[in-house]
């Protein structure tokens, strides 16, 4: 897969987005583009408008780093859009025999097994890059409860496909604008990923709402935050998540949540892992009633 028509709409997205006045240059006359033109995007790069031009149609191969920088700074990139430009460049002008392949990630190791699993007060659990969420404590599923109903679970599948979420998530907007800002990121650094290419084909398919954020070409990265919840059985939570690279094993993640001891959030937090063990013991029950009927 080419990556020019993602290089090229990222680049027009962000000069569209600044305008004169904010790049401290001087207007004339009437404008027929909202934001910076070609040519002072060049300038203000210290490059060539044929260059430039160059660029912005998709060839970012064999770009210095010098020159990326003096770009990230010309369109005001911040962090997470300079690692993007960044992972852009290094993808330029591969093709799937020069991406080295590693295996898949479809496991998670014991160990992190454990520690998920120890935390008995924090919803926590294990994503792959494509959202996909492959180990949970229980507090986790009890959080999300409506997502894990179907396989595989996924957030993003969650958030766009299912109109429960819009009811959960009480800042829907903000999650689904970052959680398809985290895919964007995740394309440019795995352009040949062809479940991830499956996923984002699916969603632009289903969701309008994920086809319009998609053509914004924002990126995202999860580190900290805050989310509030609307839970079907315990009302309101706002909890406090933490998101961490597992190293050694590329592309995994572990997200945990967590509220203030003695917070509204840390009572509801113990409500739930209250209502999760009732779950539990009845579907427990169930099944043993099931079997004895067997």
């Amino acid at each position: 897969m080419d990556n020019r028509d993602e290089v090229s709409a990222f680049l027009r997205s962000r000069r569209d987005r600044i305008t004169p006045e904010q790049a401290g240059l001087p207007v004339y006359g009437h404008r027929r583009v909202s934001g910076l033109r070609r040519g002072e995007v060049a300038m203000l790069a210290g490059v060539s408008v044929e260059y430039y031009t160059r660029l912005e149609r998709g060839n970012l191969g064999g770009v210095s780093d010098s020159v990326l920088d003096a770009l990230a700074q010309a369109l005001r990139l911040d962090d997470t859009e300079r690692d993007h430009l960044y992972a852009l460049a290094r993808a330029a002008g591969t093709s799937p025999a020069r991406v080295r392949r590693r295996p898949k990630k479809t496991t998670v190791r014991p160990s992190v097994l454990r520690i998920i699993e120890g935390l008995h007060d924090q919803p926590a659990y294990v994503r792959n890059n494509r959202m996909d969420i492959l180990a949970a404590n229980p507090l986790a599923r009890a959080l999300h409860c409506q997502a894990f109903q179907q396989e595989p679970v996924n957030p993003c599948r969650f958030v766009f496909l299912d109109p429960r979420a819009t009811l959960f998530y009480r800042d829907w907007e903000r999650v689904a604008r970052d959680g398809v800002g985290v895919l964007r990121v995740e394309v440019a650094k795995n352009p040949y990923d062809r479940e991830l290419q499956s996923l984002i084909g699916e969603l632009s398919t289903r969701s309008d709402a994920f086809r319009t954020l998609w053509g914004a070409h924002d990126v995202h990265v999860y580190t900290d935050g805050t989310k509030r919840f609307r839970h079907p059985a315990e009302g309101d939570l706002e909890l406090v998540h933490e998101s961490l690279d597992l190293p050694g094993d590329e592309g995994l993640s572990i997200t945990v949540y967590s509220a203030e001891p003695g917070t509204p959030a840390a009572d509801a937090l113990t409500l739930l892992a209250s209502w999760a063990a009732t779950q539990n013991q009845d579907q427990d029950e169930a099944a043993a009633q099931s079997d004895a009927e067997r």
